[in-house]
This record gives C-alpha cells, structure tokens and sequence, in this order.
C-alpha cells in the first residue's frame, strides 16, 4: 500500500491538491489518506481505486504502481456506460446459478472480486481496442 500512497501524494503535489480536498471532492473520510500513510490500510477496493484514478484522470493500473507512465484513459462516457451495460449484463448471469468454489457456495466477497476483475478486463479491452482500430489517435509516444 505504500506505493498507492506514494503515486497518491505525487499526484496531489502535481496538481496542487491537498489530500483533504481531494477526500472531500471524492466524498471519502479524511482518515482514508492517513491510513494509507500509516500502513493500516491493507488494500484498496477497487471502487476506491477507480475513483481515486478517475479524479486525477490516470488509469487504475497506475495508480496501483503496475503501470509505469501515467497516460489518460482514452475511455469516454459512451464507452464507460457501455461497459456498465456489458458488465449488468454479465452479474445477471452470474446470479442465475448457484455458484461454487471448491465444492462450497460461492462467498458475496469472492463475486464482488470476479465482478472486479471482468470490469477491469471490459476496460482494459475497450481502451486496447480503442488503440489498435484509431492508432493516430492514441498512439504512446
């Protein structure tokens, strides 16, 4: 967690934020960044982490330390309510069945994980696409 909160603070001194500020703008508690800081915090949820990179408009991946530069997400509202639509789409079908792991019922927290992971892979597709079919566009420099 040390490294989320390391980009965090870094993306706040660029922008001149305080963290308190950006809390507030996130409608979070103050304590969030403290905990970060502190080492208390032992993750960050994906809801959170996608707010926090959305308010600084850099991809999840960096903000997560597994991205090395932080570009813009080239996804627009049009592409993000399509991938809420696909996403619905998919947790309907997920709740059609009794799903097991391991022989046992599947836990709420173990859904809400594969849910997370399916949304990170429809946007990691879309923005890809997004790149490969308008390269000029999007190309990295």
């Amino acid at each position: 967690m040390a490294d989320v909160c390391e980009i965090i603070d870094r993306l706040l001194k660029e922008k001149g934020i305080s963290g308190a500020k950006m809390s507030r703008d996130l409608g979070m508690s103050r304590s969030f960044m403290t905990e970060l800081r502190k080492g208390r915090a032992k993750s960050i949820n994906f809801e959170t982490a996608k707010k926090i990179a959305g308010y600084f408009e850099v991809p999840v991946d960096y903000l997560l330390g597994r991205e090395k530069k932080a570009t813009p997400t080239p996804l627009s509202s049009k592409d993000e309510r399509d991938i809420a639509r696909d996403l619905e789409a998919f947790i309907a079908d997920m709740d059609k069945g009794d799903l097991m792991f391991d022989g046992d019922p599947m836990s709420d927290e173990a859904k809400e994980s594969i849910i997370s992971a399916v949304k990170l892979g429809l946007e990691a597709a879309k923005a890809k696409n997004k790149e490969r079919f308008t390269p000029k566009k999007y190309k990295k420099e």
